[in-house]
């Protein structure tokens, strides 16, 4: 369907909602018995400001209803089932009919044509296929548009490279912390990407990553990178995506209601405010769920994009509320660490955040690797540089942080989602 303002777009979520909220009450328990805790009928969900009568959806509910009692269809109507792990408690599963599967792969569709993929394309596709949403996602996603795929899965990291050489790859997808790996082992095999490789697009997602991992990127590969973004109790990939402006994410408004809140309070923020993400699903039939927080912080953009979509776009993600560290009463995300060491090219994006409390006082400490040259060069060129990152992060998070400056390949690698955090307090309790 095509829209030609916000209000159409609003009117048309109305009256999804509507349907959604008479299809959950008729089929779905859990909603049933949301709306009874909650004192309400399903009439009295008529529009988007009426959505805020409805409690949360959070990950806890998922997990205390594992594995079936978010489902609103019979079980063989169930064709395909999909579960996030999480590092602790059950996983979270989300269960797809055909109908929700082939309008996943329209999404999906609609993701990678945003960002310039056309039949004339192949994708290589550098996710797992399993539990996890993302390989599946852009599995059917690049089938419906037409492109080619390359479904090498996850690993292997030299053989992933001399099939993109070998095949002519023209794009493909994975983490960026992922991206930043395979880019190096590029370098370290000697391939130029600009004359061995036919690589012109990259799409990223999983993690949330800064401007300066993009250019690393980029750089890397000689491509452009474009940033996804979506989670698996909703779908998986495919809620929203940049387009070639690459400023902010444009959200499928036509098939997810998005509203933005303050984490604490639960309240809805203003215009333009940064607070955590929240999207009730326009389209689900095998489990439709109202209001997720999703625990994701980032703002919309009102603007209209210079691209023409009518979509409105989110900021990419700030952070997440439960990844922020409090340090000394202090709030502090990953993202605004990577921004800082990322902006000096000695740095090639491996870090770690580690956190440990010594008394009555929280310690952030931050180990960058650099490039080994530096560690056979000056002392004081080292010393003048690790000081610089200091003041430059204290100036960011207006706490102290210490740098340590460690030499190439001491930080683990990750083939997927990249652990940036290790924070000791937990174990020390």
């Amino acid at each position: 369907m095509e829209f030609k303002s916000r209000e159409e777009i609003i009117e048309y979520q109305n009256k999804k909602l509507r349907c959604c909220v008479d299809y959950a009450a008729k089929n779905s328990r859990f909603f049933k018995d949301t709306l009874k805790k909650s004192n309400l009928k399903s009439d009295d969900i008529k529009n988007i400001e009426d959505l805020q009568k409805l409690p949360f959806t959070t990950k806890n509910d998922l997990r205390d209803n594992y594995p079936f009692g978010l489902m609103a269809v019979p079980m063989e109507d169930i064709v395909r089932f999909h579960a996030s792990s999480g590092s602790t408690g059950k996983s979270t599963v989300v269960y797809y009919t055909k109908k929700d599967l082939d309008t996943w792969a329209d999404l999906m569709a609609r993701v990678l044509a945003t960002t310039g993929l056309t039949k004339k394309d192949s994708m290589q596709i550098i996710y797992n296929y399993g539990f996890f949403t993302g390989g599946f996602g852009f599995h059917y996603g690049a089938e419906r548009l037409g492109v080619s795929v390359i479904p090498t899965g996850s690993g292997n990291t030299k053989k992933q490279i001399e099939i993109m050489r070998d095949f002519g790859t023209t794009s493909f997808t994975s983490t960026p912390s992922y991206a930043i790996l395979l880019g190096e082992t590029v370098e370290e095999m000697g391939i130029d990407p600009k004359k061995d490789l036919k690589l012109r697009i990259g799409v990223f997602g999983g993690e949330p990553w800064g401007e300066g991992m993009r250019h690393r990127i980029e750089e890397l590969f000689n491509i452009d990178a474009y940033d996804n973004y979506g989670l698996s109790e909703l779908c998986g990939p495919g809620i929203a995506v940049e387009c070639k402006e690459k400023e902010g994410l444009h959200v499928w408004e036509d098939h997810f209601i998005m509203e933005v809140i303050d984490p604490k309070t639960g309240e809805i923020v203003g215009d333009g405010e940064r607070g955590e993400l929240v999207f009730t699903s326009l389209w689900k039939e095998a489990m439709p769920i109202f209001r997720y927080r999703t625990r994701d912080i980032s703002r919309v953009y009102e603007d209209k994009c210079n691209c023409g979509r009518p979509f409105r776009k989110i900021e990419r993600l700030h952070g997440r509320s439960d990844d922020m560290l409090i340090i000394r009463g202090v709030n502090v995300f990953p993202s605004q660490i990577e921004e800082v060491i990322l902006k000096n090219s000695v740095f090639k994006g491996h870090y770690a955040i580690v956190v440990e409390r010594k008394g009555p006082l929280d310690l952030l400490t931050v180990e960058i690797e650099v490039t080994k040259d530096l560690f056979t060069g000056n002392l004081k060129d080292l010393i003048q540089l690790k000081d610089k990152v200091e003041d430059d992060l204290k100036n960011v998070l207006l706490v102290k942080a210490n740098v340590k400056l460690v030499e190439e390949g001491t930080i683990p690698r990750s083939q997927g989602k990249a652990q940036r955090v290790i924070d000791k307090r937990n174990l020390e309790e």
